[in-house]
């Protein structure tokens, strides 16, 4: 691959640990983002709604419509309740660690 051909926000989600397919509109997203924000944990941040072809990608690798959508290196958390279960249970740090995010 041409990297001189990848824009600067696919370069971001590639070299990202989190990856996050939200919507601007979105108060389940906003909640989301909060998590990783509050524990100082950077995301890339992919809007389907600019971008549908990114919601047809996000839907072939989730089997799932809705937004937000979180995943942890090559592990898809879920949505926001997701994302809420795991760092309340502790499990969201031990993922966070398995791919070098120290939080």
């Amino acid at each position: 691959m041409d990297c001189s051909l990848i824009t600067d926000q696919e370069r971001k989600v590639i070299m990202s640990k989190v990856v996050m397919y939200t919507t601007g509109i979105c108060p389940f997203c906003i909640m989301a983002k909060r998590i990783f924000d509050d524990l100082n944990v950077p995301y890339a941040e992919i809007r389907v709604d600019k971008h549908p072809e990114k919601r047809q990608e996000m839907m072939k690798m989730t089997n799932r419509r809705t937004v937000p959508q979180v995943f942890i290196g090559d592990r898809h958390v879920g949505g926001c309740d997701d994302t809420q279960d795991a760092l309340r249970s502790g499990q969201l740090k031990v993922w966070l660690k398995e791919t070098g995010v120290h939080v």
